[in-house]
């Protein structure tokens, strides 16, 4: 915003300025509802980010006892060996996806397939189910990076919202304002000194038409 030196004190400026100050409220309102409806969506997803952390922690001490079991029962060897031959589960995809104007990345892939399901049938039952407990622990892991992750950007974007809220509020607006008292000012001082300057031609004029006058009756 220029300083009121640089304010051109006219009627069109006037009207430019206090379009401005409308469009800045507009915006501010909007920023005010994009900001809430950001919070609101922080709430949700950090209520969701919680109960997968929760089910998470369950999952891993599931997925360390089905070990532990699979020790007893098949031998710590054959465990080690089969977990060497387990077929990579399919590739991850991450493809963003709009939340609120904030682009979250969201995780696909990382689950089973056909050659790991043929593998699982053919071994035994405790090792079966320690494989399938850690797919589980894996599957939400990544579920509960993508609800962190989405966590973080929401709130630096909410952060962001406010700073740019914060200077329309009070910085952007209060000058326009400013502005426009400075050149509603300057207006009136000028509509002053136009009429007392109307106001001493016509005085002038006045004492002409007078002084015209007295020289013709002189003369007559």
């Amino acid at each position: 915003m220029p300083s009121a030196i640089n304010i051109r004190p006219t009627r069109l400026e006037y009207i430019r300025t206090k379009r401005r100050i409308n469009i800045a409220k507009k915006g501010l309102k909007l920023l005010k509802l994009k900001r809430q409806a950001l919070i609101l969506e922080f709430f949700n997803t950090s209520k969701s980010a919680a109960a997968l952390r929760g089910g998470l922690q369950a999952e891993l001490i599931k997925g360390y006892q089905s070990i532990r079991m699979a020790e007893m029962l098949a031998g710590a060897m054959r465990l080690e060996n089969e977990a060497m031959k387990i077929p990579q589960l399919n590739k991850l995809q991450i493809t963003p996806k709009n939340v609120m104007g904030v682009r979250i990345p969201k995780i696909d892939g990382g689950q089973s397939n056909q050659a790991l399901t043929e593998h699982l049938l053919e071994l035994p039952p405790s090792i079966n189910e320690a494989i399938k407990a850690f797919h589980n622990v894996h599957k939400m892991v990544l579920d509960v990076a993508e609800k962190e992750t989405t966590l973080r950007k929401l709130l630096l974007e909410i952060e962001k919202t406010k700073r740019k809220s914060n200077a329309i509020e009070n910085v952007f607006i209060p000058r326009l304002q400013s502005a426009v008292k400075f050149i509603t000012f300057r207006l009136e001082e000028m509509e002053r000194d136009t009429f007392i300057m109307l106001k001493t031609v016509k005085r002038k004029m006045g004492e002409r038409e007078q002084e015209a006058k007295k020289e013709k009756e002189i003369l007559a």
